[in-house]
């Protein structure tokens, strides 16, 4: 296939000179509804933090002690859904659409068959537990949410590849149905399972498995209904085929291992903080939920470049990706910037709605939060290109690289420096090494140097062009 240019590529806009250009209202209008979405996420995670902060301080340093590395567990077993707009991307864009179907399907089957796994380790948490030395009572919380959590996991992954295939072949407005409908059936549902039936942590997690599959359910039905059923032959392409699965996990599980490298780093530092102190632990939380503000929205802009970069590899025209994709970063990367001055701005009025419940931690969970937003603003630009550059890279199907890239970083860099930035030498975990006993606001800088390299990491290897190489559909359609 050549690389000219022709007048159907997504996000094309033709000039009157006849030169065409990236349409950044299409780019927008595609990842309006997802940055949409994803705020919709953000706030499903703030509302669960301030139903928890209800509870207790200690409710929201649990939470803040397991969030991450549940999310790591979740991400990596639940890799092959990660892949999904990647194949049904390109499938679109190459108009074999029973093609996309079929790779939604197969992360589907793929959730299924890693529930038992799931299940196992959702057994075991007071042992992955034990090593970090949490106290009694916020370890006995946070297993209180960590096992039905797990237990219900399968339902976020199989709504994840649903929602994957709807934004693969452009249908973003069902995504943010979906979404919608779980977030608003989870508010009642913490109310009523954390309070009025008494089950508090447990409770937390319950709401959310319900919640997910209200939006599983929703999915479905829009799936195996309509245009889709008729368009995408969804009602025919449902058995499993394993050669899919298995390019799907090949490209999929390095974005797990990526992203779960990234998020497990995240679980130890907040681990290393919730040892330190409660209130820094819970200051900690809150202001991740916020940050969360800031880039929610991006992987917006970030979820429509893997749509618009896929699609344009898979009608054969990678210079018009590249170009897709230079824009998509530009655009991740100013919006972070943007987001991160409004954070700074109004941080001081929100944090406190989220740490006041009347216990004496409150008012020194506030104050370490304020401070805490400092380093979180420093390094919004530079996650905006992390995330601009990785979902590009997925889109092709480069992931191996960058999840080498992400775990060396993570677990290289990231992880000895903040051990080194939070602990005093009497409270670390790995003895000998230098040790300088800053808190949270030691992690934060940690949590800043790493997010600077990792983004200019990733902006590296997509200008290098090697995703150009990368075949992932090598078998006629079925």
């Amino acid at each position: 296939m050549t690389d000219d240019v022709g007048p159907r590529l997504p996000a094309m806009r033709v000039g009157k000179d006849g030169s065409p250009s990236v349409s950044i209202a299409a780019v927008l209008a595609l990842a309006a509804p997802l940055m949409i979405t994803n705020v919709v996420q953000a706030a499903l995670n703030l509302t669960d933090t301030w139903f928890l902060g209800r509870l207790s301080t200690a409710a929201v340093a649990a939470m803040s002690a397991i969030y991450w590395m549940m999310t790591c567990l979740i991400l990596v077993l639940g890799g092959v859904g990660l892949a999904v707009q990647t194949f049904v991307a390109q499938a679109s864009g190459s108009g074999r659409r029973a093609r996309a179907s079929q790779a939604a399907w197969n992360a589907i089957w793929a959730s299924a068959a890693v529930m038992p796994l799931v299940a196992a380790v959702a057994f075991i948490g007071p042992w992955l537990l034990r090593p970090f030395h949490l106290t009694p009572d916020i370890e006995q919380l946070a297993l209180e949410y960590w096992r039905p959590r797990l237990l219900g996991a399968a339902l976020g992954s199989m709504s994840w590849a649903l929602m994957s295939f709807f934004n693969g072949v452009g249908a973003t407005r069902v995504t943010l149905g979906v979404a919608a409908v779980t977030m608003v059936a989870n508010v009642p549902l913490n109310e009523w399972l954390i309070f009025e039936l008494g089950f508090g942590m447990a409770g937390a997690a319950w709401a959310t498995n319900l919640a997910q599959a209200c939006g599983l359910l929703l999915a479905s039905s829009m799936l195996l209904t309509g245009r889709f059923a008729r368009d995408y032959r969804t009602r025919l392409t449902w058995r499993p085929r394993w050669s899919i699965m298995r390019r799907q996990v090949a490209v999929g599980l390095p974005i797990g291992v990526m992203y779960g490298a990234d998020v497990l780093g995240i679980a130890l530092l907040q681990l290393m903080i919730v040892q330190v102190s409660a209130a820094d632990a819970a200051a900690t939380q809150v202001v991740i939920m916020l940050t969360s503000l800031a880039y929610m929205p991006t992987i917006g802009i970030a979820t429509a470049g893997t749509t618009l970069v896929g699609q344009a590899i898979g009608a054969g025209h990678r210079d018009w990706a590249a170009r897709v994709g230079n824009v998509v970063i530009a655009l991740c990367a100013a919006l972070m910037l943007s987001i991160a001055l409004l954070l700074m701005a109004g941080g001081r009025f929100v944090l406190p709605a989220f740490l006041d419940s009347g216990d004496a931690a409150s008012a020194a969970a506030v104050a370490t939060g304020l401070l805490l937003l400092w380093p979180a603003a420093a390094y919004q630009l530079f996650d905006g290109l992390y995330f601009g550059s990785s979902f590009c890279l997925r889109a092709a199907g480069d992931t191996r690289v960058p999840a080498i890239t992400a775990l060396g970083l993570s677990w290289l860099f990231f992880v000895p420096l903040a051990h080194t930035l939070v602990f005093s030498p009497q409270q670390a975990w790995v003895p000998g090494l230098p040790q300088f006993g800053l808190g949270a606001i030691g992690g934060w800088l940690a949590l800043m140097c790493y997010a600077m390299l990792l983004g200019s990491s990733m902006l590296l290897r997509w200008r290098t062009g090697r995703w150009r190489r990368i075949e992932i559909w090598r078998e006629p359609e079925a």
